[in-house]
């Protein structure tokens, strides 16, 4: 039951010392997630109530499901900002069309997440490599930035998630640029920056939202036209399944994957960061799947946009104590006590404080450490970081994203069809075999080839296997009369690796060159046999070692000299 059912396992284990750090990391979590939860609805497009919408329920739900016992669910700035630049191309952001397009994707995303997790496809967050994730996420975190400029200089300019157009958009606007909002801005980047500083637990959000009220009230700053969130309503949200309709599925479907897929990598390495510190659970990759997609349907339900786990938030209730879940459940009561008696008093909160609370939490998810480090051991792992960040910096998110995809599965393949092969010398004076590139003391024979291949051997590579060693022979010359394969590191072959070993015997012995085979595990033994190979090369071809098949090059030698 544990398995099916993830809380169980914490709940039976709960102790009592636990319930003081949970109640506290709930509490500061939940005071966080109110201003934090309106200023990404802002980002997706939406009024500031739909973010307290998804801050409220989605979280518990989660908790029910998922495997972190850490993880905040809730409204995200990559999410949100992926919401608006896909929506956004098929409804004018406000709008009751873009409203209902919200939450019907919170629907498909949920629904997406579910079946993902049902089918265990789990295994994908394997192929959007760190590279990727860096470049993208530094790109998109300066992208969610800008875009609450128009918040922060209290401007009107037409949204986009193209960095251009928005400093273009923003240049054009100049002379409209409202100081006093900047000025309010400004002060909210300093005091959240400044708390952090102090203790990254302390509830920064709250505190700059309350200067910021408490400055607009009593300066009547929205009768010099400071843009004010103004009135929220008041209440729970009422639940319902979103109006469905095929043209709105088939239009929102791409985006409800990219959404599905980005939100679990994100929310599954966040869980992974945390689990590793504290090692006492397990996160599993398909619950989590489960527990976002679940979390995402309750969104829907209750009338409001696609969630996933922050970054920020998560850390800021582990910092706070929080042992399990319960944490989650104390945050959705805070978030909804404020939904049931205290969204008057967010009447004026100017949205230039929303911005400052965006701006701040946008480029902390900017990684400077992650270039220079993979500049240093990897060059094709930097040009990845490098294209991703331009290409989202450039043409948007969705661009950005989809080209990291690309580029992990290009990398992918293109090292899966060349992986590492070495010529291998002995050691002097040892029985060691290794790379003659890397160990200029090792000795090689003239009429011995000994080579290993590090992968599986089959289609993508048999090719570049079979070149590599036609090279290797050509350089050892007239003098080589025997090759061995150290196949080790081959734990697979198919049909394709087959026919080319087949290909290379065959070319071998009609030039009178012996072909051996060590250290071939079962499985690929078992292959060769079905295959027939195994008897064209010949039995005693095969060897537990190198050693083996020199001995017995040597003693077939010796034996032909006599002969002769």
């Amino acid at each position: 039951m544990k398995k099916i059912i993830p809380w169980l396992g914490w709940l039976a284990e709960y102790q009592s010392s636990y319930l003081k750090g949970d109640l506290w990391a709930g509490l500061t979590v939940g005071v966080m997630l109110i201003p934090q939860s309106m200023a990404y609805a802002l980002i997706a497009g939406l009024p500031p109530i739909f973010g307290l919408y998804a801050a409220f329920l989605p979280q518990v739900v989660y908790s029910f499901a998922g495997s972190s016992r850490h993880l905040s669910v809730a409204p995200s700035a990559m999410i949100s900002l992926l919401i608006v630049a896909g929506i956004s191309n098929l409804a004018t952001p406000g709008t009751d069309d873009y409203v209902h397009l919200a939450v019907l994707l919170a629907l498909l995303t949920g629904v997406l997440q579910l079946l993902f997790g049902i089918v265990k496809f789990g295994f994908i967050v394997n192929f959007l490599s760190r590279p990727v994730i860096s470049g993208y996420t530094s790109a998109a975190a300066i992208i969610i930035g800008l875009s609450q400029l128009k918040h922060l200089f209290n401007i009107e300019i037409p949204y986009s998630n193209l960095i251009p157009d928005i400093v273009r958009n923003i240049i054009h606007e100049k002379d409209s640029i409202q100081w006093i909002s900047v000025l309010i801005g400004a002060m909210g980047i300093m005091v959240l920056l400044a708390l952090k500083k102090v203790k990254r637990s302390l509830p920064g959000p709250l505190v700059v939202v309350v200067i910021g009220i408490i400055v607009t009230s009593l300066f009547h700053l929205p009768e010099r036209g400071i843009e004010i969130v103004g009135a929220i309503p008041s209440g729970l949200p009422t639940v319902g399944l979103p109006r469905v309709g095929i043209n709105d599925i088939s239009g929102l479907l791409p985006l409800a994957l990219l959404i599905s897929l980005v939100g679990f990598m994100e929310s599954v390495s966040i869980a992974k960061t945390i689990q590793a510190k504290k090692q006492n659970y397990d996160i599993v990759a398909n619950r989590e799947l489960a527990g976002l997609g679940l979390a995402n349907i309750t969104a829907s339900l209750f009338g409001t946009f696609p969630v996933s786990g922050g970054l920020g938030r998560t850390a800021v209730n582990v910092d706070a104590g929080a042992n399990t879940n319960l944490s989650s459940w104390v945050s959705a009561v805070a978030v909804g006590i404020t939904l049931l008696f205290l969204t008057p008093l967010f009447y004026y909160l100017p949205k230039a404080i929303l911005a400052s609370i965006v701006i701040v939490a946008a480029f902390g998810l900017i990684d400077y450490k992650i270039p220079v480090w993979l500049y240093r051991i990897s060059k094709k792992d930097f040009l990845m970081l490098v294209v991703t960040f331009i290409v989202t910096l450039l043409f948007g998110v969705v661009a950005g994203i989809l080209t990291g995809v690309v580029l992990s599965l290009i990398f992918l393949i293109y090292r899966s069809a060349t992986p590492h092969i070495a010529q291998l010398g002995r050691l002097p004076g040892t029985d060691h075999y290794r790379n003659v590139s890397r160990f200029p003391e090792a000795v090689e024979r003239d009429d011995l080839l000994i080579f290993r291949f590090d992968s599986e051997l089959y289609f993508a590579n048999a090719g570049y296997f079979k070149d590599r060693l036609m090279k290797m022979i050509a350089a050892k010359g007239h003098d080589l009369k025997a090759i061995i394969l150290n196949a080790q590191s081959i734990h697979a072959l198919d049909s394709s690796a087959i026919e080319t070993l087949a290909e290379i015997v065959e070319d071998c012995q009609s030039r009178g060159v012996s072909f051996y085979i060590t250290g071939a595990i079962g499985p690929v033994r078992d292959k060769l046999r079905k295959s027939g190979l195994y008897e064209k090369i010949g039995k005693d071809y095969f060897t537990m070692s190198i050693d083996e098949a020199i001995g017995h090059f040597d003693n077939c030698e010796k034996r032909a000299g006599i002969r002769s």
